[in-house]
């Protein structure tokens, strides 16, 4: 893989995003260049994400970088890792790529589970910590983890899939705590069911599901982008009502004064 360091060609500076060459990606690429970013665009599929760029330089005249690695693959992530420490030009990182899994836990491949993990939280985990430093430092900037529904309704799809989205909600509600007052945005979207070829992938066709709950992913983006402009730290796109998730939120964080006393509550009927 190389990379060059631009010079500030845009105004708002480049945006990088992962799983970039289909689907969710692919779209944000879009969007993102509409908006005026340049971009760095990173998937395995050289020759995919290559057409992409050709698209989208195109259409919207930004600079379009590719890298095409394999983000479960340590060396390369370390080297994604490098590019995004040193590039003074990025503003925004979108943590898109990532696998899905829908059979239980014992139906499933202990070493498939190994690299969902390697893939949905320790690359995120990683990039996040290689580009936020940089952000910081410019006071600018955003970063976007794209979660899933299943963050908080687990008992759809397999569960290690659901943890691992789980984890990129906590790990973002960490990270806004952590960088709210330091200038930097923090987004973590939860799709429901999007017509991608995640699903496929994922060993449940998208053809199997119904047609009322599968979003198209141009229309998940938009969405996560209005939200994203709104200044929202969780956006679900599907949820009519956005007070209830803020009544589950402050549900959730009206439990904290009493998760952690001397002694356990009565109601387990102990001895003092």
């Amino acid at each position: 893989m190389s990379h060059t360091s631009h010079n500030q060609n845009s105004a708002l500076g480049t945006a990088v995003i992962t799983g970039a060459s289909t689907g969710i990606g692919a779209v944000y690429a879009d969007r993102l260049a509409r908006r005026g970013y340049d971009l760095i665009l990173i998937a395995r599929n050289r020759q995919r994400l290559n057409v992409l760029a050709e698209r989208i330089t195109t259409d919207t005249g930004r600079n379009v970088e590719v890298i095409a690695a394999d983000l479960g693959n340590t060396a390369e992530l370390r080297a994604v890792e490098q590019v995004l420490r040193n590039d003074v030009s990025i503003s925004l990182l979108v943590n898109n790529a990532g696998v899905g899994a829908t059979a239980p836990l014992i139906d499933s491949d202990a070493d498939k589970m190994d690299a969902m993990i390697a893939l949905n939280i320790t690359s995120l985990t990683r990039l996040t910590k290689a580009v936020a430093p940089g952000l910081i430092a410019r006071r600018r900037g955003g970063i976007i983890n794209i979660s899933s529904i299943v963050a908080v309704a687990p008992e759809l799809l397999n569960g290690v899939y659901g943890g691992s989205k789980a984890y990129v909600l906590a790990f973002t509600q960490s990270l806004y705590h952590e960088l709210a007052d330091k200038g930097i945005k923090v987004q973590a979207v939860l799709p429901g069911a999007i017509a991608t070829e995640f699903w496929d992938i994922a060993g449940l066709p998208v053809s199997n599901l119904p047609s009322k709950m599968v979003m198209s992913a141009e229309h998940l983006v938009d969405a996560a982008l209005a939200g994203y402009d709104q200044g929202e730290l969780v956006t679900l796109p599907s949820l009519p009502d956005a007070a209830d998730w803020a009544a589950a939120d402050n549900a959730r964080k009206a439990l904290a004064p009493n998760l952690s006393h001397a002694l356990p509550a009565k109601r387990f009927g102990l001895a003092a």
